[in-house]
């Protein structure tokens, strides 16, 4: 088994030292940083060059520069999505939007996560667990969402929040770590 399929299985693998991996990181990174140098009124290279980096995605979708992540083809957004400025995406596993989700700026979406033990660590090893946002939902500035958290549809999450458990469906949560509020 290679260290990617190890990745996409959410088995512990090499991120740092896997030849595979690092090229296919330095060509996605090499197309943010084209991505995030285009003239932000150059609309038709901007959606050009973000359709060769994610993996899956439906019409009507728009991200401000910068944007980030480490491979791309791990991403897949629906229908009407808008993320504001400064999205990162660590995508070592995958990470699904759906349709109708807002993002606010200084957000970040981490499928990747390291042993606790430091041996492990200090070999570059990391596993990477998937996200998921449901239909209809509104990121408020600076989350973090991390390894392995679903959120459900309907979904108000409050700036500021770390997301490390899942949240249900018609609800408000909010803080760090984030919780329920409100339902909706």
């Amino acid at each position: 088994m290679s260290e990617k399929d190890k990745m996409l299985a959410g088995e512990i693998y090499n991120a740092n030292y896997d030849e595979e991996l690092i090229k296919e990181r330095i060509k996605v990174k090499d197309k943010c940083f084209a991505y995030n140098n285009i003239k932000p009124s150059n609309i038709e290279s901007r959606t050009s060059i973000m359709e060769s980096i994610l993996g899956k995605y439906k019409d009507n979708f728009y991200i401000e520069q910068p944007f980030m992540c480490d491979y791309g083809y791990n991403i897949e957004i629906g229908e009407n999505f808008y993320a504001n400025h400064n999205l990162i995406i660590l995508d070592g596993n995958k990470v699904q939007f759906g349709d109708n989700v807002f993002i606010a700026p200084n957000c970040s979406f981490y499928t990747a996560g390291h042993p606790l033990d430091v041996e492990k660590r200090n070999k570059g090893l990391e596993y990477a667990r998937p996200i998921k946002v449901g239909n209809n939902v509104w990121i408020g500035g600076n989350v973090v969402v991390l390894p392995g958290v679903t959120i459900g549809d309907n979904v108000v999450i409050g700036a500021g929040s770390i997301v490390n458990k899942d949240i249900p469906s018609n609800v408000v949560a909010v803080g760090n770590p984030c919780r329920i509020i409100k339902e909706l």
